[in-house]
């Protein structure tokens, strides 16, 4: 090499299928899965059970698994329903008593709230038409938190799958 010149070299990068790059892929992708917020709350086997005479309030059932905090369900809507009550079963001198969950239902962090038959559901009232067995309804759940989760519902022809309890 000639006296006083420098031989510069390029700095190295990183290609697509190195070490290096696979490297600082994965630790970007931890790094903003680690700072994302755990959902509030997921629901599970929604299904709508369509009622047996015309005119009558259907009936959903699902399921609510608790985020990493507790939550409060206060309410379940759909664009194809007029109205939902959210209501519970409880035993009252020896009778079964349904009754409105006026505050809606308390989701513990990280446990299950059933809405099954003879126990917690939603009515519907007023069902569009339109929705038929085999289908879905699109059921909106809000939160007090002003948290919203979206989930569609198997439609299920009158008394299906729910031990005969119809509304």
């Amino acid at each position: 090499m000639p006296q006083g010149k420098q031989v510069i070299k390029a700095p190295q990068t990183l290609t697509t299928g190195s070490p290096d790059m696979k490297r600082a892929a994965f630790a970007l992708l931890l790094a903003m899965t680690s700072c994302s917020a755990p959902p509030k709350a997921a629901v599970e086997d929604a299904v709508v059970n369509l009622p047996a005479v015309a005119g009558r309030p259907g009936v959903a059932y699902f399921t609510v698994k608790g985020g990493a905090a507790d939550a409060q369900l206060v309410s379940v809507t759909s664009p194809q329903v007029i109205r939902v009550e959210l209501h519970d079963n409880v035993m009252e001198g020896g009778m079964m008593k349904m009754t409105p969950l006026a505050g809606g239902a308390a989701i513990p962090a990280g446990g299950t709230v059933e809405f099954k038959p003879g126990g917690k559901h939603a009515m519907l009232f007023d069902i569009s038409p339109t929705v038929k067995k085999g289908g879905t309804l699109a059921l909106t759940f809000a939160y007090a938190d002003g948290t919203k989760l979206g989930v569609d519902a198997a439609v299920k022809a009158p008394g299906a799958g729910n031990g005969g309890h119809d509304h």
